[in-house]
């Protein structure tokens, strides 16, 4: 793997773009929460595959899949991010936390599994497992395995997402094409995956006008003792532009999501507004839009490293 162009801020985000042996380009990511240091929590965001098959409506990684990465692959992310920040490449902060979300979805990828187990051998008592997936069909084979890695190394250490997005299917399907697990059925394979001791499972939503998030709806079909709700922004992609998709609250105004927030705490669910740093917008560190435009003759961002 050979680090072709990264960009960002050090106080904040960065974004990697590497390419492998065989010509793909991936992504990977490091950040921070101010005001939390470095040395209090690190975040790394990596991708486990080469593009993405599943061209969901909103984020830019879809299209021009190549491939699963290998569990080498996948390593040799880590390893970058840990190798130039921390002296012998061990990461030395109290709270490490890999979250398996940049480009591509894990489940189709076997590798993750073999990955995560090795990971998890080696002892980091710091590290948190983060693992997002809109749940494709035929992922429930994959989650039985990666719960047994979960029990082996990471318990309530692991945070497995669902990207649910709406409790309507037809909008579903259209946000991911792809197809998905309906919601009965992510509520079975989430249960199922929990044991005691564990974080809850999160769903999250992305709202997006229009379209339908009902309260009810998750609590008939998954209840609030094994799941926490997180509602995030539309981040600002150009598919999610190309969809005609818009935002169902302004992220710069966390008040407009007040009666969304609210209408799942009146059902006793955990419930988190996420919104990150604004500048990681302009960075990309919110969304797979970077690897392609490094492929480009001219990148467009004047602090580009290559």
């Amino acid at each position: 793997m050979r680090v072709i162009a990264e960009h960002g801020r050090d106080d904040l985000a960065k974004v990697y773009v590497a390419e492998l042996k065989d010509g793909s380009r991936i992504e990977f990511v490091e950040s921070l929460q101010p005001p939390r240091p470095r040395a209090e929590k690190w975040v790394n965001i990596i991708s486990t595959l080469a593009g993405c098959p599943m061209e969901c409506a909103m984020c830019d990684a879809g299209g021009g899949y190549r491939r699963p990465l290998t569990e080498e692959e996948m390593r040799a992310q880590v390893e970058h991010l840990a190798r130039a920040r921390f002296d012998g490449g061990k990461p030395e902060t109290k709270k490490w936390k890999l979250q398996l979300a940049r480009m591509g979805e894990p489940a189709l990828n076997p590798s993750v599994v073999g990955f995560l187990d090795g990971l998890g051998s080696e002892g980091h008592g710091n590290l948190t497992v983060s693992v997002s997936t809109i749940a494709p069909s035929g992922s429930a084979r994959f989650l039985d395995d990666l719960k047994i890695v979960k029990d082996r190394h990471f318990r309530g250490r692991f945070q497995l997402q669902f990207s649910i997005h709406s409790t309507d299917e037809s909008a579903r399907r259209a946000l991911m094409p792809a197809g998905a697990l309906s919601l009965e059925e992510i509520a079975a394979q989430g249960r199922s995956f929990r044991s005691e001791g564990d974080k809850k499972v999160t769903l999250n939503f992305m709202a997006i006008k229009g379209v339908p998030i009902d309260a009810a709806a998750v609590a008939k079909a998954f209840g609030a003792d094994d799941f926490l709700v997180k509602i995030t922004p539309l981040n600002p992609t150009r598919r999610a532009q190309w969809s005609g998709l818009e935002p169902g609250f302004d992220a710069e105004r966390p008040e407009t999501a007040s009666a969304l927030v609210a209408s799942f705490e009146r059902l006793g669910f955990e419930t988190i507004l996420s919104i990150g740093a604004l500048d990681e917008n302009r960075i990309g560190s919110n969304c797979g839009q970077y690897a392609a435009e490094a492929s480009a003759p001219q990148p467009r961002e004047k602090d580009w490293v290559l």
